[in-house]
């Protein structure tokens, strides 16, 4: 009895010895486990510090560089922690901070750099702000074309000193919407300085003027029917983008014949971003702001309301159109009061079946360019519609532009030359026997006489 107690109790005794060691290699093992998912995880956590290291440092890398050329973004950070709208700034400072309620949430923890542009290179590019480098002009500053050292073109906007109190919210506005967009037909920033009392931005350069300048003749050869649509097409993308593609929709308010510039391939860039506004919510009805713009090309309702919405740049756009087609201003004093406001005389001759007589003088006259006169004429009026519920969105404008410059390719474009079946011996007309007559606009539309040798 007493030798099985005894060996009971030895039993027990190695179980318990076995359940210690299978506890104590099961803890070894739980260890090593969580040993290897910590080892794991901080190597995923390593992997992703390197790449958003990585991603930062891209992100900071300013256009300096050869890599400027084949940059497609601006490299800006932007930041949110003072009004925007402040007129006080810090001389001192070389970094200005924009509010919240201003800024998308994506962008309130980053902040805007002023990249490694150095004033000794901007002032050395534009030959010391020389005259012969100026290429414009603008309420708060002076815009120059300047080398950089690695060949880059580039626009630089100088800030008048006198002027920048006055119009220091323009200055940042401009900075902080053009970080936030990317589009072909929008001009591009690559960055902005300030040294001292010199702030400057430095945008792309776009060197065939803008496109009043093109519809004075001061530029240019005259712009075609065709070439007019294109431009028109291109803003109309451009508007479209900023209203709907954006984090938050922008409102350019300030969409003007001037401020389109025009590439050598006589492509649209809309430019000037100074009185553009972003809405803070995406589902808003309106903006809520005192009156800017440009007189001539601004929404009455607007006036009326203070309230600013995205059909307020379809009503400038609508104006753009009249302009584009009439190559008139949109108010021009010198002419007889039933014609100084262009918009109105455009309708007026629409309605009495006259638009050709409305057609800019520098374009020339066929039943293909008289049609889209018309078609233009009409979907300006639906933008310039006194309510701007009855006003379309610029994506619809630009879908009918679309159209419209289809048709009119489809109506000019020759027919291909069919090959000829005709035996080799098959007697031909004599050639050479017409005579053209009448008003030859081009070599489309010529009118001629039946040939001598015919007999009726």
């Amino acid at each position: 009895m007493k030798k099985s107690a005894s060996t009971n109790l030895q039993y027990q005794s190695s179980q318990r010895t076995k359940n210690s060691n299978f506890q104590h290699s099961s803890e070894i093992d739980s260890t090593k486990k969580q040993n290897s998912a910590l080892k794991s995880f901080k190597s995923v956590v390593k992997i992703f510090a390197l790449i958003f290291s990585g991603r930062r440092k891209t992100a900071s890398k300013v256009i300096g560089n050869d890599d400027r050329k084949n940059t497609s973004k601006p490299r800006l950070m932007l930041s949110s922690s003072t009004d925007l709208s402040s007129e006080s700034s810090n001389k001192n400072s070389s970094k200005w901070r924009f509010s919240s309620s201003y800024a998308s949430s994506s962008t309130t923890s980053e902040q805007l750099g002023t990249g490694n542009f150095t004033f000794e290179e901007i002032y050395k590019s534009t030959a010391k702000f020389s005259q012969d480098n100026q290429i414009g002009e603008g309420g708060f500053g002076t815009v120059y074309r300047g080398k950089l050292n690695d060949g880059t073109i580039v626009a630089v906007k100088r800030a008048k000193k006198e002027a920048l109190q006055s119009h220091l919210y323009e200055f940042k506005n401009e900075i902080y919407t053009l970080s936030k967009i990317e589009h072909l037909n929008l001009v591009r920033l690559y960055g902005y300085l300030e040294h001292g009392d010199e702030k400057l931005i430095i945008v792309e350069y776009v060197g065939n003027g803008n496109l009043r300048e093109h519809l004075d003749g001061i530029r240019g050869d005259g712009l075609e029917i065709g070439e007019r649509l294109d431009i028109a097409i291109d803003i109309a993308h451009a508007i479209t983008y900023l209203h709907m593609y954006t984090d938050n929709p922008i409102i350019h308010r300030d969409i003007k014949a001037s401020n389109i510039l025009i590439s050598e391939n006589l492509r649209a860039k809309v430019a000037d971003f100074g009185f553009a506004r972003l809405s803070e919510d995406p589902g808003a009805t309106h903006i809520s702001t005192q009156v800017k713009g440009t007189a001539g090309y601004m929404d009455p309702e607007y006036l009326r309301t203070y309230q600013l919405t995205e059909k307020s740049d379809v009503y400038s756009f609508g104006v753009l159109l009249v302009e584009m087609m009439t190559g008139r201003h949109p108010v021009e004093p010198k002419k007889k009061i039933d014609e100084r406001v262009t918009i109105r005389w455009a309708m007026k001759m629409l309605k009495n079946g006259e638009a050709v007589f409305a057609m800019d003088p520098r374009l020339r006259r066929s039943p293909a360019s008289i049609k889209v006169v018309k078609k233009v004429f009409k979907l300006a009026f639906q933008c310039l519609a006194p309510s701007i519920h009855s006003r379309p969105p610029m994506k619809n404008c630009a879908e009918v532009l679309w159209g419209i410059r289809k048709d009119f390719k489809d109506e000019t474009t020759p027919l291909p030359t069919l090959p000829s079946h005709q035996s080799e011996n098959f007697p031909q007309r004599e050639k050479n026997k017409h005579i053209t007559f009448g008003i030859e606009d081009d070599d489309s539309y010529k009118f001629s006489s039946a040939p001598n040798h015919i007999r009726s």
